[in-house]
């Protein structure tokens, strides 16, 4: 069974975060994508320190749609080197876990 994944991007506003989540998940390439607005990211870029608000965006796919949804994000996004990070998802709800690999596995995808 494939594993899921949840994926965490950060975007510079709700808008950008809103137009990546929608292309992302009407292609099935994430089943679904909950995003978090007011997030406040302190990061270093290019010897600066940043300090800029940010929307947080959780996407859950499976390890097989990983790499298309990741280089569907980094196409789609305004950031030089935006966050991508992949973690697998332990002890999920068996109905939700399910539900994920079913939306992502359709063979409508584009």
């Amino acid at each position: 069974m494939p594993t899921v994944r949840l994926v965490f991007m950060t975007a510079p506003d709700e808008s950008v975060a809103s137009s990546i989540a929608r292309e992302v998940v009407d292609a099935r390439l994430a089943a679904c994508a909950n995003l978090l607005p007011g997030v406040r990211s302190i990061y270093r870029w290019e010897g600066e320190i940043c300090d800029d608000g940010e929307c947080l965006v959780l996407f859950k796919t499976t390890d097989e749609n990983l790499q298309s949804l990741r280089d569907r994000i980094i196409s789609l996004h305004p950031y030089e080197c935006p966050e991508v990070l992949a973690v697998d998802v332990a002890g999920g709800s068996p109905d939700y876990m399910k539900w994920v690999l079913e939306q992502v596995s359709s063979k409508d995808k584009t």
